[in-house]
């Protein structure tokens, strides 16, 4: 019982490491309709540039990853910007293209620049373990859980609160209607973007101190999960992405019990059929951006 219980509490602190990596990529999706498979590339961006950041000048991976989330922003806005709104209009297969192949651009960029050694931020508080009768809890997953529902609770206020926030949700409703009221559409994508992109190096910087390693053949990865953890919890929908990584994180440490190696996210993706076979809209139902459908 208490192996299980010690698997459960670790799959809900992977979990949330995982809502945090994909809530980005399901934004984008939900506003943009744009499937970004550059996304993992920008994890470990962050994830590389907190290392970097702690290794030359100490900066705790904390303070490091709102450094580098301010760097990702502005570079997730120009990217999108000067290169994907160029495509924004065209069928999905050229944005697809555009975005594999900027992924295949970063991080061989990564590649060359950092090596594909394997590295770890290392602190005084990531090493130790938070003991609760005969379960562990380490402090740097605890850490990193904390920073999703944290940096979750954020965005929803942002995207319900805020005139910028209100605008990424018309837009993405209706792109036409919200242009008639006097919205920037391409400020708005760019803004959208961006905000992924230092949500997406946010997570970075939590995978470089929660977990034993990273290098830059994580990307595919993280961008695979992403796309399950999205479509698990609903498009576009903030609180499904949370569910969504916390359901993915819980069925894969319950799985690790049993299976090994591959099996262990056949589990997983096993799990995501399941959903869909029952709702196929997510686990919370209808993302706002559906709404456009019920209002035409």
């Amino acid at each position: 019982m208490s192996r299980f219980l010690q698997a459960t509490v670790l799959g809900l602190l992977e979990g949330g490491l995982y809502a945090l990596i994909a809530v980005g990529f399901s934004l984008v999706w939900g506003v943009m309709n744009i499937v970004n498979l550059a996304h993992g590339a920008f994890v470990v961006i962050g994830a590389y540039l907190a290392w970097e950041l702690k290794e030359q000048f100490g900066i705790d991976p904390l303070m490091g990853m709102v450094v580098v989330a301010a760097t990702l922003f502005v570079a997730g806005y120009l990217i999108q910007r000067l290169l994907i709104n160029l495509v924004v209009n065209a069928p999905i297969w050229m944005t697809l293209l555009l975005t594999f192949g900027l992924e295949l651009l970063l991080v061989n960029a990564v590649l060359f620049i950092a090596t594909a050694n394997l590295r770890h931020i290392s602190t005084d508080y990531n090493t130790a373990s938070l003991v609760l009768g005969e379960v562990r809890v380490p402090y740097g997953q605890l850490i990193a859980f904390g920073v999703a529902i944290v940096l979750t609770l954020l965005l929803v206020a942002f995207m319900d609160r805020t005139r910028t926030g209100l605008a990424i949700k018309s837009t993405g409703m209706d792109r036409g209607a919200a242009r008639l009221v006097g919205i920037n559409a391409r400020h708005i994508y760019a803004v959208t973007f961006g905000l992924a992109a230092a949500l997406a190096a946010a997570a970075g910087a939590m995978v470089a101190m929660a977990r034993p390693t990273f290098s830059p053949g994580d990307a595919g990865r993280f961008t695979l999960f992403s796309f399950v953890i999205s479509v698990l919890g609903g498009l576009g929908n903030t609180w499904g992405a949370l569910a969504g990584g916390l359901v993915l994180g819980v069925v894969q440490a319950w799985g690790g019990q049993y299976l090994t190696g591959t099996l262990v996210n056949a589990i997983a993706f096993g799990a995501l059929v399941l959903v869909l076979i029952v709702r196929p809209s997510g686990l919370l139902g209808k993302p706002f951006y559906e709404a456009r459908v019920e209002a035409a």
